[in-house]
């Protein structure tokens, strides 16, 4: 058994279902995204803008690399997509806000990987670690460690498994067998394009950000224009529709693992119990989960969103209440929601 062998087979037994390697060398992929930057596509997303130069050529962050590992995590569970969830009393949170953070679960399975790595080939072996952090463009690397192929909807998909699955990387300066480039199999299908509710893909590959509902209930860190409010529906915390319909996805391969099942009120929540939630409760249902990343007064303004998007009276109580809130963004939502509702039950 080669190196890379062994290493990929640590990789599935540490619970990684995809992996792959990937060579360092610049790819057309990356100027692609230093235009789509420069475009002004990444919106308020000025991180994405540090260390441009080091996304560009991974040898500005580890000069010694010769190879990306790239690591693949499903996160799918057996729950309903979203796309038939239609109930406008009840909220949407992205499947993968649903449980634990996954950036603390691939970073150790990625470092346990490292470990693995020194042990076969010794201590001088680097492994710099990433999981949708750093200097790393991962969905580029993904596609050229053969895990998948870059979709219209801009998801890695990969023929087999679907789209359901975080990326995680080790840059090592060993020098390992690399896999090939998955091929493209979007075909003519443009479901994706079609079924974005705020028209985020522009056409084939290419998203503006600030168009997308993810961005807008979770990087957009200020009011929500209200031109965009209608097309945000029920989200409150990312979006999925764009992998739901997708036909790559109709047999996507599920996990059993429990730190990626539902917590307790987080699938298809009751818009009216969230809308109630203190800061002690955001602090409480959301430790050590994804949507925390939202701050409480982001996720109680989208909360506000949707149920003005409901049209519902019997939210009109909770909207007044957070109406009353010494945070103005809640404020300017909750009002903005009632005036809503009203005007729709005339």
């Amino acid at each position: 058994m080669s190196l890379t062998q062994a290493i990929k087979q640590q990789a599935q037994k540490l619970g990684f279902e995809l992996v792959g390697v990937a060579p360092v060398g610049p790819v057309p992929e990356l100027n692609f995204y230093k235009k789509w930057i420069e475009d002004g596509h990444a919106g308020e997303m000025t991180y994405l803008q540090r260390n441009a130069e080091k996304k560009l050529d991974i040898k500005l962050v580890v000069p010694e690399a010769k190879s990306v590992l790239v690591c693949g995590k499903i996160y799918h569970t057996d729950k309903p997509l979203s796309v038939a969830c239609g109930d406008v009393t009840r909220g949407w949170i992205s499947r993968y806000g649903w449980g634990d953070d996954y950036h603390d679960i691939l970073t150790k399975k990625l470092f346990d990987l490292v470990d693995f790595l020194k042990s076969e080939t010794g201590e001088q072996t680097l492994g710099r670690v990433y999981t949708d952090t750093g200097p790393i463009i991962d969905r580029v690397y993904a596609k050229y460690a053969g895990i998948g192929w870059y979709g219209k909807n801009t998801c890695i998909i990969n023929q087999e498994k679907g789209s359901w699955f975080f990326l995680g990387e080790i840059i090592t300066n060993l020098e390992l067998e690399y896999d090939e480039p998955a091929p493209d199999r979007c075909g003519s299908c443009q479901r994706c394009i079609d079924a974005c509710p705020t028209d985020a893909l522009l056409e084939p590959y290419l998203l503006d950000a600030r168009r997308c509902i993810s961005y807008l209930t979770i990087e957009l860190k200020g009011a929500i224009p209200e031109s965009m409010r209608d097309g945000i529906g029920n989200h409150i915390y990312g979006c999925d529709i764009c992998q739901d319909v997708c036909p790559w996805n109709k047999k996507a391969e599920q996990t059993t693992e429990a730190y990626f099942m539902p917590r307790q009120g987080l699938f298809n929540p009751d818009l009216t119990e969230v809308g109630s939630w203190t800061m002690e409760d955001f602090r409480l249902y959301l430790r050590r989960n994804p949507i925390k990343r939202t701050k409480f007064r982001g996720l109680m303004r989208n909360v506000a969103v949707a149920m003005g998007n409901s049209g519902k009276q019997l939210f009109l109580p909770v909207l007044r209440q957070m109406a009353k809130s010494d945070e103005p963004l809640i404020t300017e939502h909750a009002v903005w929601a009632i005036n809503k509702i009203e005007i729709t039950n005339r």
